[in-house]
C-alpha cells in the first residue's frame, strides 16, 4: 500500500535530523510489547553505529522473553528530567502520554514514528503509516533511505518486531512488505529458530501455572462469537508470576472456533482491569477501545476499565453485540 503522504520528503527530513543531531532519546509506549521493545533497540543500535549518544528508555522493564535481543541490557527505566536531548524519537506509542515522558519538554526536536491507526498527531516530524506491519518496518525504511547498512544487531530486532506484531505471520498485518523485510533480515544472518525459541520456547513454569488458572475462567457468549478470560491479583500471587507473563493470554480465547472477538481482562487493583481485545477481522476492536479511552488497531486493541468483573464483561458483551457479523 502506498502511503497517503510524501514519504520521500518525510524520510529526507528524518535523515537530516538524525545526521545533524548528537544526543538522542528513544522511547516507546509503556508495558512494551515485542514491536515497542525491538523497535527501540533497532533504532538505538543503529544510532550508536552512526556515532550518536543514545538513551533508550521505557517506563517499564523489558519483558523477560525479549531480554535476549541485542541491546536489551542498554534499555533504561531511569530518566533524568534535567538532561536535554537534541532529538527525541517516539516509537509505536499511539499517544504521547503512553511514553510517560515529556518528550517536547526535554528534546529540541521530536520525531513520531508509528503504524497505529488514529495515532496522535505530535512531533516536529510525523511519520505514521498504517500499512506497515510493525513500527520496525518504518525503521527499516529510514535506514534504507539513509543508506545505512543493517547490522546483525539491528536485523535481529527488526525481525523480532515483525514476528511479534504479525503473530508469526498469522494476522492480517502480515502483508508482502512484512515477508520481504523479514526475508532481508534472514539474509543478513538472523536465525528464525533462535527468535522463535526466545519468544515461544522458553516459558517460565510460573506462566503455565497462571495460564491454568486463567483458562479455568473461560466464558463464551451465548452466540459463540465472543470469548473472555481473566486473571486476578490473587492468581498472580498463587502462581508466583509477574504481570508480563500474561501478555499473550488473549490469544487462547481467540483461537476458539467461531469466536470473532477475544477478550482478556487482567485485574490491576480492586475493580480496575486492563482490557485486551483481539478480533479476527470482522469487528473493529480498535474503535471500541477508543470509545473506552484506550487505543489500538482494527484487530488488536486495549483499554482500562473500572467496575466489577461481572459489570465489565456485561458491558463489553452489550457493546460488542451490535458489532458482530
Amino acid at each position: 500500500m502506498t502511503p497517503s503522504f510524501d514519504e520521500d520528503a518525510v524520510l529526507s527530513r528524518i535523515a537530516t535530523t538524525i545526521r545533524q543531531g548528537t544526543t538522542f532519546l528513544v522511547v516507546a509506549h509503556e508495558s512494551p510489547d515485542g514491536d515497542a521493545v525491538a523497535s527501540t533497540l533497532a533504532m538505538s543500535n543503529a544510532l550508536r553505529e552512526m556515532g550518536k549518544e543514545v538513551l533508550a528508555f521505557n517506563a517499564d522493564l523489558v519483558p523477560q522473553k525479549l531480554r535476549f535481543l541485542p541491546g536489551a541490557d542498554t534499555m533504561s527505566t531511569q530518566l533524568d528530567a534535567q538532561i536535554r536531548y537534541d532529538v527525541g524519537i517516539v516509537l509505536d506509542a499511539g499517544e504521547l502520554r503512553r511514553t510517560q515522558v515529556d518528550v517536547p519538554g526535554i528534546c529540541t526536536q521530536s520525531i513520531n514514528i508509528d503504524h497505529h491507526p488514529h495515532s496522535e498527531d505530535f512531533g516536529d516530524i510525523y511519520y505514521v503509516d498504517t500499512s506497515a506491519s510493525a513500527t520496525a518496518v518504518l525503521i527499516f525504511r529510514i535506514l534504507q533511505h539513509m543508506c545505512h547498512p543493517v547490522s546483525f544487531a539491528v536485523a535481529e530486532n527488526i525481525y523480532t518486531a515483525i514476528i511479534s506484531d504479525t503473530g508469526s505471520f498469522r494476522y492480517s498485518s502480515a502483508n508482502s512488505e512484512a515477508f520481504f523485510v523479514a526475508g532481508e533480515m534472514v539474509k543478513i544472518g538472523v536465525d528464525p529458530w533462535k527468535i522463535a525459541g526466545g519468544l515461544y520456547e522458553s516459558q517460565e513454569a510460573e506462566r503455565l501455572r497462571l495460564l491454568a488458572s486463567a483458562l479455568a475462567t473461560l466464558q463464551v457468549s451465548a452466540c459463540g462469537r465472543v470469548a473472555v478470560m481473566h486473571t486476578t491479583q490473587q492468581m498472580f500471587e498463587a502462581a508466583g508470576a509477574s504481570s508480563e507473563l500474561a501478555d499473550s493470554f488473549v490469544n487462547y480465547p481467540r483461537s476458539i472456533q467461531g469466536v470473532e472477538v477475544a477478550i482478556f481482562l487482567r485485574e490491576l487493583a480492586p475493580d480496575v482491569f486492563k482490557l485486551g481485545m483481539r478480533s479476527k477481522g470482522k469487528v473493529d476492536v480498535g474503535q471500541l477501545a477508543r470509545d473506552l479511552h484506550g487505543g489500538g488497531h482494527h484487530n488488536a486493541a486495549g483499554a482500562e476499565m473500572r467496575g466489577s468483573l461481572e459489570q465489565i464483561v456485561a458491558e463489553l458483551f452489550d457493546r460488542l453485540q451490535p458489532l458482530l457479523p
